[in-house]
């Protein structure tokens, strides 16, 4: 007989949702992933993920088709907005040390690819969340269709605007027991707008035909614009335009954390003369873009400091949302579902609510720290890139002329040292020169094994 474990319910089908989804089923956890959208569709722009979060994909055996899906990226060209270049970053120079090479990707692919994994009577579409409660026995969702659904474990993966923690923190509220922080609203500093352009000419432009990314960052001068732009494999190129709030913008700013379209012609008009460093201007790029795939949405910052309450757990832009860069956030999301997944595994037949409560308090523990401080370095790249303060833009020079190499090595070893993997599965051995954090391992995991070796000695 198989031996018992939860139900696990995951609300929202973003990268953080679906990867979580990947590792039940590894696992061979009952699990379900409801989705409110009734279809998903390919929004978003690039991205890529590094060394934080490859060994997992690669242990996962999903690195290899990702990169199928990629291009290697050597550089990342910073320009002013007459497309003069102002500095580089990323570079191959620390490729060995780091342990894996840097690669771009169109985001909707990496999305795609991680739901193929997923068997298609885990996916629940139209599920929009409009209550969530628990008992002693089990934790439960209400649907906007009137339909209510059970399971052991519910995991909140629905976004900066997550119905699981408006309804958890409600709760806590009543109580008295929702910290001053959690209480307070998300700061709303930025709008974007993404879209991915169908294959474009090579003739127009060239950087099409290289075998690598090209990936550039552009500033605008004494405007409040940023636009990122990189080529992706089938000849296209991914495009996001970033708007930096005023005061005024941020109070007037109606919150909308979908990847879903909107009225976006009166921002379109803002932007699309300005010149993109391969080649015409964002107007092309647009008029090359689907515009059904083309999303605006609000970017917010903000750490919750409540992340678990009884049979309820949040991951991704639920408990912390970064201000934007190319997939941090999603990487940050990536890291808390692994963690959580792991957690979740050490269960095994014990899963009273006191055990669950143990295990999600568990995964906030090994993850707020580690999270906090990837929030902080977003925010701050985020300045960098798009901020047009007299600060910020002090800031990007002294990164972009001043800084040290030895000091810039020093806090790349920082950043890429936390590499989490799934405890439950076979480690992917340590690439590269700098050291790795140690990850807490899997007591359940070394039992199981010791117990398969006695089983092959006997016979």
């Amino acid at each position: 007989m198989a031996q018992a474990s939860p139900k696990v319910m995951i609300v929202g089908a973003g990268l953080g949702g679906l990867l979580l989804g990947v590792l039940l089923e590894k696992m061979g956890i009952e699990y379900d992933i409801f989705e409110r959208s009734t279809t998903l569709k390919p929004y978003g722009a690039g991205m890529s993920v590094g060394p934080n979060i490859m060994p997992l994909l690669e242990q996962l055996e999903i690195l290899s088709d990702l990169k199928k899906l990629s291009l290697p990226a050597t550089t990342m060209d910073i320009y002013s907005e007459d497309m003069s270049l102002m500095g580089a970053m990323l570079g191959t120079e620390h490729e060995a040390e780091v342990g894996y090479g840097n690669i771009l990707f169109s985001r909707p692919e990496f999305h795609t690819l991680l739901l193929s994994k997923i068997p298609a009577h885990r996916m629940h579409y139209g599920k929009k969340v409009v209550s969530v409660e628990q008992t002693e026995t089990h934790a439960l969702i209400r649907c906007a269709d009137g339909q209510i659904h059970e399971g052991d474990i519910l995991v909140g993966a629905d976004g900066a605007y997550s119905a699981v923690r408006s309804s958890i923190y409600e709760e806590l509220k009543k109580d008295n027991k929702l910290p001053a922080n959690d209480i307070q609203e998300m700061n709303v500093g930025y709008a974007c707008i993404v879209g991915t352009t169908t294959a474009l000419s090579t003739d127009k432009y060239p950087c099409l035909k290289k075998d690598t990314s090209s990936f550039a960052v552009c500033i605008a001068d004494g405007k409040p614009h940023s636009w990122t732009i990189i080529t992706v494999p089938g000849q296209r190129i991914a495009w996001g335009f970033v708007i930096q709030l005023s005061p005024e913008e941020k109070k007037a700013a109606v919150a909308n954390a979908e990847w879903k379209p909107e009225s976006i012609d009166t921002t379109l008009e803002k932007i699309i003369h300005h010149k993109v460093p391969y080649g015409g201007t964002i107007g092309d790029l647009v008029d090359n873009t689907p515009k059904d795939l083309i999303s605006k949405v609000y970017l917010e910052d903000k750490l919750f400091e409540t992340w678990n309450h009884g049979r309820i757990a949040l991951i991704g832009d639920a408990c912390h949302k970064m201000l934007p860069s190319a997939g941090q956030g999603a990487t940050n999301a990536m890291e808390d579902a692994v963690i959580i997944a792991n957690c979740i595994y050490e269960l095994g037949s014990s899963f009273s609510k006191t055990d669950i409560e143990t295990a999600l308090s568990d995964y906030r523990e090994q993850r707020f720290e580690h999270a906090k401080e990837q929030v902080e370095n977003s925010n701050m790249a985020g300045k960098l890139f798009y901020g047009q303060t007299w600060v910020e833009r002090l800031i990007r020079r002294a990164v972009l002329n001043w800084i040290p190499k030895s000091f810039e090595k020093a806090t790349l070893t920082k950043a890429v040292a936390y590499r989490p993997q799934a405890t439950f599965l076979p480690m992917v051995p340590k690439r590269g020169a700098f050291p790795v954090l140690p990850q807490k391992l899997s007591k359940r995991y070394e039992e199981e094994q010791q117990q398969q070796k006695k089983t092959v000695q006997a016979v």
